[in-house]
């Protein structure tokens, strides 16, 4: 077999993302309780992180297409690895925000050669590798975030350096088992990927759906960051927001699970994507009326499903309407989107926080969810009958 196997890339898609979520569930807080800045600074410094996490992500899928995959990946491993290395001693302002966008373009990097590679496992369809490499992201969510919860008491440093040897953990495997000819060689030499077009009504859909997972992303980041200062303003400990995203990740592998069975008898992608962006703006609907822990654990269980519907279709649609040649380019290019609705996200409600309140935002995210829903459904309605697939 001279392909990587998809259970190597499940488990450095596992690995790598037992990393970065020992990262991001205390940035928020960490920037605000610990550093003293403001929810709209906090929101700057996030912009810029997910704006690295951008370049990464254009320019890793830009290199996939043209250059030999191994050496890119292990080059974006041992970067993550430095970064993190060096957050475990220098961790204060302004080294703490420095490193934090090194650490946006090098996680930007490490996801996209994780999914464009695995638009080269043929052994399975793109949905299922998607949505396998989206299971494994969250699995290692679990073990990630229930780890915060307990080293942040400990001190950041205590969280870099686990993040640290996880990152290695994740570099041994890749080096083991990704170097693979016909995995890591571009499968189409010959073709000039500039000269590639796809057809107008494949790039209309795609442009449709990479703007409504940047909306996606804005809405959802408010949970990421926002939320963890709304939550433990009202006395509710660290750990126990963190509890929530390990509840998240749980409820992510059972509900991918029952998903992956109903795709055997009911497989619609768009289907999928409205489901899930209805399901996300349900959740901040209900944040309106809960003021209590339960009452975000019922959120949480909400904002989940629409999640595990939502976020692995989008790629996994991208890769049935891209050929071969370019398919690195597009899975970039997804997670690009993704990076800028994340990028933007905590800096919008950062400054509607500041400007008016928290309901003010819950309100305004159940409202551009269900914009962003119609808009793509009669969009992609409109086009869908018209587009050309690829084989995956």
């Amino acid at each position: 077999m001279n392909e990587i196997k998809l259970h190597w890339l499940f488990m450095g898609s596992l690995i790598n993302n037992i990393a970065v979520s020992t990262v991001w569930p205390l940035t928020t807080v960490y920037m605000h309780d610990a550093l003293g800045k403001s929810l709209t600074e906090v929101g700057i410094i996030l912009f810029l992180y997910s704006a690295s996490n951008v370049l990464g992500n254009y320019i890793g899928g830009k290199l996939f297409d043209r250059h030999n995959r191994y050496i890119l990946t292990i080059l974006g491993i041992v970067f993550s690895i430095v970064v993190s290395a060096g957050l475990i001693f220098f961790n204060g302002w302004p080294a703490y925000p420095i490193g934090l966008v090194l650490f946006g373009f090098s996680t930007g990097w490490n996801l996209t050669m994780i999914n464009s590679l695995g638009t080269t496992v043929k052994m399975k369809s793109g949905r299922f590798i998607f949505n396998m490499l989206y299971l494994a992201q969250n699995v290692g969510v679990v073990f990630g975030t229930m780890a915060v919860g307990l080293l942040y008491p400990m001190g950041i440093s205590s969280v870099f350096l686990l993040s640290t040897i996880i990152l290695i953990v994740y570099g041994v495997n890749a080096i083991f088992t990704y170097n693979k000819p016909n995995s890591i060689h571009p499968s189409i030499k010959k073709i000039d990927t500039k000269k590639v077009k796809l057809p107008k009504p494949n790039l209309a859909i795609i442009m449709t759906f990479f703007v409504s997972l940047a909306v996606i992303w804005i809405v959802y980041e408010q949970w990421v960051s926002n939320m963890s200062v709304y939550i433990t303003g009202m006395g509710i400990p660290m750990s126990m927001y963190s509890l929530l995203w390990t509840l998240n990740a749980f409820l992510l592998v059972v509900f991918q699970l029952i998903i992956n069975w109903i795709a055997k008898y009911h497989d619609s992608l768009y289907f999928q994507i409205y489901f899930g962006i209805i399901f996300i703006g349900l959740s901040f609907f209900t944040l309106i009326f809960m003021h209590s822990y339960i009452g975000f654990v019922i959120s949480m269980i909400i904002l989940t499903l629409g999640e595990t519907s939502v976020i692995p279709a989008i790629p996994a649609l991208v890769n049935e309407l891209t050929p071969v040649a370019v398919k690195g380019k597009y899975q970039g290019l997804t997670n690009a989107w993704a990076s800028v609705g994340k990028a933007i996200g905590p800096l919008i409600g950062g400054i509607v926080i500041d400007m008016t309140s928290y309901h003010s935002l819950f309100i305004a995210c159940s409202l551009t969810c269900l914009l962003i829903f119609i808009l793509s459904m009669i969009i992609a309605s409109y086009i869908r009958k018209r587009v050309t697939k690829y084989s995956e």
